[in-house]
């Protein structure tokens, strides 16, 4: 047998049970119908059936929990304080698609050393979406591993499904069980047909392997998420959010014949990776949202401590400074919220 499977495997490791990793990490009662209203609210506004727009806001990935935490608790008082216009969400994103190669995030790699202790990923991702639920601060996440949902997915409001994973049958079978309200971006070279294909799908019941909380594999029905919608954050080509560009994506998304409003990226393809650029998208779109465009229901904004970003191997590293994607840092980004709040009707 050995000749004949696991032949390029060096270790299997038995690691710990969504159920048991809930048990050590919990959440109370409040924490769950914090969650289950903003899910709600969130649906709402999808749906346009709240006036408000969304804006998710927050690092491109985490790897710190202490700056994590620290941005979550400058984040607290403004999602109260632009609650009559604006429903913020905290990025909260713990995996990380590769291209290649590179770190893939808190979970798989939270010593940022290449050791892969999984499982302390795992329960640090679980305290981090806590304690920022406890602050009040709705959390927003990429899903790409189709197992990790059942071990932190209670604790996330709204969720994404990446560009590189939206053609992915896998992932639009979990979005269709997933309870939250889940984006699909857009293709990497700009093309919205694939997440438009990714909404559909998910919008419909599947049947499909899954994990169950005590992790035994097992088959999963759904009955589709009626809250997936478009994430438009440009591509190899360039951005894809400028007014001409919308009349047509619009077009598609009315000849496609679904149900989807539009959210934009402002960071990725939309920005050419320049962080700076964030507030070039973020000035376009609300000037279509003034021109009358109803289907823009929020933006996205890649946002830390610190502006700019570094490298992984730093030493030692800038406090509160992305190791992934340059982000703006918090003065900039308190400064666009109030923009954004000022200039919405």
């Amino acid at each position: 047998m050995s000749q004949l499977e696991n032949i390029h495997i060096n270790e299997i490791t038995p690691i710990i049970s969504p159920e048991n990793l809930k048990q050590s990490v919990g959440i109370s009662t409040d924490g769950s119908d914090f969650v289950i209203n903003a899910r709600q609210t969130i649906a709402r506004i999808i749906s346009k059936q709240d006036p408000r727009h969304l804006v998710i806001v927050g690092p491109c990935s985490i790897h710190d929990p202490f700056a994590a935490i620290e941005y979550a608790k400058k984040l607290a008082p403004l999602v109260k304080k632009y609650q009559e216009k604006l429903q913020i969400i905290m990025r909260v994103y713990f995996e990380k698609p590769r291209t290649n190669i590179g770190w893939k995030g808190l979970i798989n790699d939270p010593d940022l050393n290449e050791t892969n202790h999984i499982e302390k990923g795992l329960k640090q991702a679980r305290e981090i979406l806590k304690t920022i639920i406890e602050l009040g601060v709705p959390t927003g996440s990429e899903l790409l591993d189709p197992i990790l949902p059942q071990y932190y997915a209670d604790l996330i409001c709204w969720a994404s499904i990446g560009a590189r994973t939206s053609e992915s049958q896998t992932h639009r079978e979990m979005a269709s069980g997933l309870s939250m309200p889940i984006g699909f971006k857009n293709a990497t070279d700009g093309n919205i047909d694939v997440a438009l294909h990714a909404i559909q799908a998910a919008q419909h019941p599947h049947a499909f392997i899954g994990v169950t909380q005590a992790g035994v594999i097992a088959r999963v029905e759904s009955n589709g998420n009626p809250n997936a919608h478009l994430i438009l954050r440009g591509g190899s080509n360039g951005p894809n959010y400028s007014s001409v560009q919308m009349e047509e994506h619009l077009e598609k998304i009315e000849a496609s014949g679904i149900s989807t409003q539009i959210l934009v990226d402002c960071s990725h393809g939309n920005s050419r990776k320049k962080a700076e650029n964030q507030h070039k998208v973020v000035n376009s779109i609300l000037n279509q949202i003034a021109s009358g465009n109803s289907a823009i229901v929020g933006l996205m904004i890649e946002s830390f401590l610190v502006h700019g970003n570094q490298s992984i191997s730093n030493t030692p590293r800038v406090y509160g400074q992305s190791i992934t994607d340059e982000c703006i840092g918090w003065e900039e980004t308190d400064a666009l919220l109030a923009d954004i709040y000022n200039r919405l009707p």
